[in-house]
């Protein structure tokens, strides 16, 4: 029975189901790491160097984004890459392209309609975008990145 073509791809199934669960729990433990940072990062450059909400975000975003993608050249996504060190420029490019763009989009966009328009909390508006963001950013990482 172990043998039959349905049983196999059954398994198969399953193995794929289970490295895809790891990777969701992977990627957000990585996710919850570059949030501590990027909300730092946005603390520090608009509370401490009093920078405006905006730019502060795009540069907290673009440290997350430098964190996040080594931890999942590292983690999230190893099994993937082996030895492949050549290709981490260009992964990084797409990393940019894909989950980047995505966050720094997402964020400068979100971030302006929830503090601009609906004068959030900057901190909170944060959260919120960061959440909206993240299932997407998973998707392009796992299709188009690694």
């Amino acid at each position: 029975m172990r043998g039959t073509p349905g049983v196999r791809r059954l398994l198969a199934r399953f193995r794929e189901g289970t490295t895809q669960m790891r990777r969701w729990v992977v990627f957000n433990l990585v996710g919850g790491l570059g949030v501590l940072i990027q909300l730092s990062t946005l603390a520090a450059l608009t509370g401490g160097l009093g920078l405006h909400y905006l730019v502060g975000t795009g540069l907290a975003v673009e440290a997350a984004v430098l964190h996040n993608f080594i931890w999942h050249e590292h983690w999230t996504w190893s099994d993937r890459l082996g030895h492949d060190k050549e290709g981490m420029w260009k992964r990084l490019v797409r990393f940019h392209l894909a989950n980047g763009a995505l966050s720094v989009g997402g964020n400068l966009i979100l971030m302006r309609l929830f503090v601009g328009s609906w004068s959030m909390n900057y901190a909170v508006a944060n959260l919120v975008t960061i959440s909206i963001c993240s299932f997407l950013n998973f998707l392009a990482g796992d299709r188009f990145v690694f």
